[in-house]
């Protein structure tokens, strides 16, 4: 329907607004709140010895490229069963009947009613007379009513845009569930391999430990040791099954955050085996970076559609300020008696109401509703801006952690191998009666540390990318730029 109205209707608005302009005013209330300028934020020394590619967005299905089907066939599972994303979606559901509420409401109103009611008379009731109507009358009527708010200023349609709004946002935060989801079951899969990994170092260290004390035995019982020494190793031994042990709960606990994560019992995780995760190689950023953040963040984008939606509700408050004027109207028949056919000329009735109304005096509530829209409206611009400048700083933040997790893995083995060589070269000292039991215990102990800090140096590159990936937006921007041109298209379609 054509929502525009003839010019009289808005010049004769118009002036009792002028005229009036001193009952309620919006004078001296303002938002304050600015969006950031993403040019100012500046990274590019941050970022400059990264390459970049305009490929280099992660894909919908990221975790694809880790190259282990079992983790992908995990996050399936997940996104279809975890009860989290059926809520957020409910929320998403909900917005939307909201907004459609509200649009609505913009339309004209047509209602029929009928109705037939009836009633023991008075009998000194002057107008339904008893010798007349007897003692008990029906009354029937059937009437139709219409009713539209002109909707002058475009108030009812500012708060119907901002509903709209809040509704993209909502859809939003459900695909940006969605990702966190993705997100959080890849790096519980990555603490699962860690666990494994820790296993791995327990068991090299128990039989590292165990050839010690079977060496330290055989010394004591050819009389070249000592019982102390032998205490000693044993020790060591007990030590590493600890360790052993220590590394079987991680493993437990990392499969049971995964089957709460799959929407599964206790057993599901039973069945998740050992991650083979691969490295995703050299460092790449796209290109435009802090300008791609806007769309490929669902936070982001989620953020700016409450900004907007907080506009439009200071524009629909405002226009609360102003005249507004509404249309009524009824048709019908309605007929007393028994005997009396309400379907006919006579019993014809109808009504017109055209309505003007104007806020004179209200105590300050209008300028309190707009104080609080102008509010809603900083905050969230305060955190549209927050979120942008994190964004930014959380991708630079895990490039140079990914950086330097990758540095530290390379000096690593390389202590990694030189313990591992002073370990054997003093366990055969040790063995021939060169050297005595402190050499080869000082070389494993190194040699642990150096395998448990691989261990936990490789688990963090595979966090850091998939922390990475999720700062980069996840996989987000085709739906993005999907929810933003079908609100456009709505908008301007009315």
């Amino acid at each position: 329907m054509n929502r525009s109205l003839n010019p009289w209707i808005r010049a004769v608005a118009l002036a009792l607004s002028i005229a009036l302009t001193g009952c309620v005013s919006t004078g001296g209330l303002h938002t304050t709140g600015q969006l950031t300028d993403t040019a100012s934020l500046k990274s590019e020394r941050s970022l400059a010895d990264v390459s970049l590619s305009p490929t280099a967005w992660p894909a919908q299905d990221w975790w694809v490229s880790f190259g282990d089907p079992q983790l992908s066939a995990l996050i399936d599972e997940a996104l279809k069963n975890n009860p989290s994303l059926a809520e957020v979606e409910a929320r998403a559901h909900r917005a939307q009947a909201a907004a459609d509420g509200l649009d609505a409401a913009r339309d004209p109103q047509v209602g029929l009613d009928a109705s037939a009611i009836g009633a023991r008379l008075s009998s000194k009731d002057p107008v339904y007379p008893e010798y007349a109507l007897g003692s008990f009358a029906w009354a029937k009527s059937v009437t139709a009513g219409f009713s539209w708010d002109l909707d002058v200023w475009g108030g009812k349609r500012a708060a119907w845009e901002a509903a709209l709004g809040r509704s993209r946002a909502a859809q939003i935060d459900a695909h940006a569930a969605r990702i966190q989801l993705s997100v959080n079951v890849a790096r519980a899969y990555v603490r699962l391999g860690y666990a494994f990994a820790q296993q791995d170092v327990a068991e090299a260290e128990q039989q590292r430990a165990s050839k010690s004390l079977t060496i330290t035995r055989r010394l004591v019982e050819g009389g070249l040791g000592t019982t102390q020494e032998a205490y000693l190793a044993d020790s060591q031994v007990a030590s590493a099954q600890q360790q052993e042990v220590q590394a079987d709960r991680a493993i437990d606990a990392a499969r049971s955050s995964l089957a709460v994560l799959l929407g599964q019992g206790p057993d599901r995780g039973l069945a998740i085996t050992r991650p083979h995760l691969l490295d995703q190689g050299k460092i790449a950023l796209p290109e435009q970076l802090s300008v791609g953040l806007l769309g490929r963040r669902a936070d982001l984008v989620a953020a700016r559609w409450q900004v907007e939606a907080a506009a439009k509700d200071i524009k629909a408050t405002k226009t609360e300020f102003l005249p507004n004027i509404s249309l009524s109207a009824m048709a019908g028949v309605v007929a007393v008696g028994d005997s009396t056919n309400v379907f006919q000329l006579p019993a014809r009735t109808f009504s017109v109401g055209p309505a003007l109304s104007l806020p004179i005096f209200d105590g300050g509530r209008l300028r309190a509703k707009l104080a609080a829209s102008d509010s809603v409206y900083d905050a969230s611009v305060a955190r549209y801006n927050s979120l942008l400048v994190a964004a930014i700083n959380e991708v630079s933040d895990q490039v140079s952690a990914l950086t330097s997790v990758r540095q530290q893995i390379e000096l690593e083995k390389r202590a990694q191998d030189d313990a591992r060589k002073s370990w054997e070269q003093a366990l055969a000292g040790y063995k021939g009666g060169v050297s005595g039991p402190l050499a080869p215990l000082i070389s494993r102990q190194q040699l642990l540390l150096a395998d448990q800090r691989i261990a936990a140096l490789e688990s963090q590159q595979a966090d850091i990318s998939i922390r990475l990936i999720e700062a980069l937006g996840g996989g987000y921007g085709v739906e993005a730029s999907s929810a933003a041109n079908q609100a456009r298209a709505g908008q301007t379609s009315r």
